[in-house]
């Protein structure tokens, strides 16, 4: 006769401690040192399995007391600093930074100086659109794009160290000017660039929006509402992707942008693909203003003529006059003078709106100097766009916003 075991029911103890399996939460340290925070950045995450319940970004990693940096320098020695707030972009950071001191002395500047701006901003934005949007195919695993925007990016270098002398930190922007005019045959150099670079934009693009892997990574990942977009204080292509047809270059023209024709992308739905979208139009955008602009390039002087006060006077012009003399040697240890105020600029940086707050008492040196940094608020959506998402995908949704370390912190 078989003997019958009799085996213990232990379906109620599993379920049991599968429940409170489930119920337990991890908290995850990502970063500051990880390839996709971009910097460092230290997200604490609260993990349910592979579900983010919590997400509570850590800043402040790369402060280095900029803001306070400023109160005790000349306007013009602050220049340098601008630079590495949004290092990917230095000559745009200078442009803002300059045109916010101009704005607190009254100070026109020349057509020829603005459409030299312009075009330092334009070919900025380029530069900082290809490094993020290279970055973000290595993020989502997509090599050759990071390899074909580099090659982008290195011929812009030539053109700025053409220009400013230096590959990366420029400081080419003065208060009333910029530090030199372009130099001779630069212009048709930028319009071959021009030509030659929309085509491999194209190629550069097409291997992202039509791939199975990218699209499967970022559509319907990271989505954020126009109400949210707006709310957060999001600005530029993170704030455009949600839908808000609202650029300062639009909006609140300088730098003479109202003459140029161009037309803002907005997205759709909000999310990472619609960012992506965003940002290679701009791309596209940014080469069409520049050709309006190399084609309508404006004569004259690249400075103020009539700032003696605040621009520093030629080379030539110093070691001829006395006066002159003088006037660099006041310049240069006293910083440019300026009326007591207060003054409040901010540009359409790449990552967004770049503004500067300057409390003036007179003379060289800023009273107090306080930087609104796109990056520190596009950043301020993150506990609420990551709420939900898979780890995996909280890469998407860094590389989707597309921010800087370097002004964020300051």
């Amino acid at each position: 006769m078989a003997t019958e075991y009799a085996f213990p029911d232990n379906a109620a103890k599993t379920d049991a401690a599968a429940q409170e399996f489930q119920t337990e939460k991890m908290s995850l340290a990502m970063g500051p040192s990880h390839p996709s925070t971009h910097g460092v950045l230290r997200l604490q995450l609260e993990l349910d399995g592979e579900i983010v319940t919590h997400c509570d970004p850590i800043l402040g990693y790369l402060h280095r007391g900029d803001e306070k940096i400023a109160e005790n320098m000349t306007y013009n020695q602050f220049v340098p600093y601008t630079d590495r707030l949004d290092y990917l972009a230095p000559l745009a950071n200078n442009v803002a930074y300059a045109i916010a001191v101009e704005k607190l002395a009254n100070l026109k500047v020349p057509a020829r100086c603005e459409a030299i701006r312009v075009i330092c901003c334009e070919l900025a934005r380029i530069s900082a659109h290809l490094l993020g949007l290279g970055a973000y195919g290595i993020d989502v695993g997509a090599w050759s794009v990071f390899l074909y925007s580099f090659e982008e990016r290195e011929k812009l270098y030539k053109l700025f160290e053409e220009l400013t002398g230096a590959r990366f930190t420029t400081s080419y922007t003065r208060i009333g000017g910029v530090a030199r005019d372009v130099p001779e045959g630069w212009n048709d150099r930028v319009g071959k660039f021009c030509d030659q670079f929309l085509p491999i934009l194209e190629e550069i693009l097409n291997l992202l929006t039509r791939n199975k892997i990218f699209t499967d990574r970022t559509q319907g990942v990271g989505i954020i509402s126009r109400e949210d977009a707006i709310g957060y204080g999001l600005t530029g292509p993170n704030l455009r992707g949600s839908g808000v047809a609202f650029d300062l270059r639009k909006d609140k023209p300088y730098s003479g942008y109202k003459q140029y024709e161009f037309d803002i992308p907005v997205g759709t739905t909000g999310d990472c693909y619609d960012r992506y979208l965003c940002r290679g139009e701009e791309m596209r955008q940014s080469v069409r203003i520049v050709r309006q602009v190399l084609k309508n390039f404006p004569s004259g002087a690249y400075y103020a003529e009539d700032a003696k006060k605040i621009f520093a006077p030629r080379k030539d012009k110093v070691l001829t006059s006395m006066e002159e003399l003088i006037n660099n040697f006041m310049i240069t240890t006293e910083g440019p003078q300026m009326p007591a105020g207060e003054v409040y600029f901010e540009a359409e940086n790449p990552k967004g709106a770049l503004g500067f707050f300057i409390v003036s008492k007179g003379g060289g040196v800023p009273y107090r100097l306080k930087i609104r940094s796109p990056s520190f608020c596009n950043l301020s959506i993150l506990p609420k766009v990551c709420q939900g998402a898979l780890v995996s995908d909280v890469v998407s949704i860094l590389g989707s916003l597309d921010f800087v370390m370097g002004e964020c912190d300051r």
